[in-house]
């Protein structure tokens, strides 16, 4: 399992709005078209047993 995370560098760290962590790309797509068109987001996986 994969996220997709984006860090808005303008935010400080701890702020709630620092990181944004998507469950899909398609979802950070979305985001992304209405709040930040600029925004890149980075996919991670998921350290853990799988679900």
């Amino acid at each position: 399992m994969t996220v997709w995370i984006f860090t808005d560098a303008r935010k400080q760290i701890g702020d709630k709005d620092h990181l944004k962590v998507f469950a899909s790309e398609e979802a950070a797509d979305v985001w992304f078209a209405e709040n930040d068109p600029e925004g890149v987001a980075f996919e991670y996986d998921v350290i853990g047993p799988p679900v």
